[in-house]
Protein backbone atom coordinates (compact mmCIF):
# COMPACT_ATOMS: atom_id res chain seq x y z
CA UNK A 1 0.00 0.00 0.00
CA UNK A 2 1.33 3.26 -0.93
CA UNK A 3 1.47 6.45 1.43
CA UNK A 4 1.91 9.98 1.00
CA UNK A 5 5.16 11.05 2.68
CA UNK A 6 6.35 14.67 4.09
CA UNK A 7 9.50 15.82 5.06
CA UNK A 8 10.41 18.39 7.91
CA UNK A 9 11.86 22.03 6.55
CA UNK A 10 13.10 22.44 10.40
CA UNK A 11 15.93 20.36 11.02
CA UNK A 12 15.87 18.47 14.64
CA UNK A 13 18.46 19.62 16.79
CA UNK A 14 21.27 16.40 15.75
CA UNK A 15 20.84 18.37 12.03
CA UNK A 16 17.92 15.75 10.87
CA UNK A 17 15.12 16.47 8.25
CA UNK A 18 12.57 13.71 9.44
CA UNK A 19 10.31 12.04 6.91
CA UNK A 20 6.31 11.69 7.52
CA UNK A 21 4.27 9.35 6.25
CA UNK A 22 0.27 11.11 6.01
CA UNK A 23 -1.13 10.43 9.60
CA UNK A 24 1.66 10.40 11.64
CA UNK A 25 0.99 11.84 15.29
CA UNK A 26 4.27 13.89 15.02
CA UNK A 27 3.70 15.45 11.52
CA UNK A 28 5.12 18.72 10.86
CA UNK A 29 2.56 22.09 10.42
CA UNK A 30 1.25 22.94 7.34
CA UNK A 31 4.30 25.19 7.07
CA UNK A 32 7.03 23.73 8.00
CA UNK A 33 6.80 20.61 6.04
CA UNK A 34 7.32 19.71 2.13
CA UNK A 35 5.32 17.22 0.20
CA UNK A 36 7.30 14.14 -1.41
CA UNK A 37 5.10 12.10 -3.11
CA UNK A 38 3.63 9.22 -2.55
CA UNK A 39 5.55 5.73 -2.29
CA UNK A 40 5.75 2.14 -1.34
CA UNK A 41 7.79 2.80 1.45
CA UNK A 42 9.82 5.27 3.51
CA UNK A 43 13.19 4.49 1.87
CA UNK A 44 11.67 5.64 -1.45
CA UNK A 45 10.44 8.85 0.46
CA UNK A 46 14.03 9.41 2.33
CA UNK A 47 15.75 9.26 -0.95
CA UNK A 48 13.57 12.15 -2.64
CA UNK A 49 14.25 14.07 0.32
CA UNK A 50 17.88 13.92 0.17
CA UNK A 51 17.53 15.85 -2.89
CA UNK A 52 16.96 18.34 -0.91
CA UNK A 53 18.47 18.02 2.43
CA UNK A 54 21.72 16.57 3.04
CA UNK A 55 20.83 15.04 6.42
CA UNK A 56 17.33 13.10 5.95
CA UNK A 57 16.01 10.05 8.58
CA UNK A 58 12.97 8.53 8.41
CA UNK A 59 10.39 9.16 11.62
CA UNK A 60 10.97 6.90 14.66
CA UNK A 61 7.10 6.32 14.82
CA UNK A 62 5.62 6.58 11.33
CA UNK A 63 8.64 5.49 9.65
CA UNK A 64 10.69 3.05 11.73
CA UNK A 65 12.00 1.23 9.00
CA UNK A 66 13.61 4.04 7.80
CA UNK A 67 15.05 5.65 11.11
CA UNK A 68 18.37 5.43 11.89
CA UNK A 69 19.79 6.01 15.70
Amino acid sequence: MMGNYYVNKIEQKNGDHEVHEEGCTWMPTIDNRMYLGNFFNCAFAVNKAKQYYSQVNGCYYCSKDCHTS
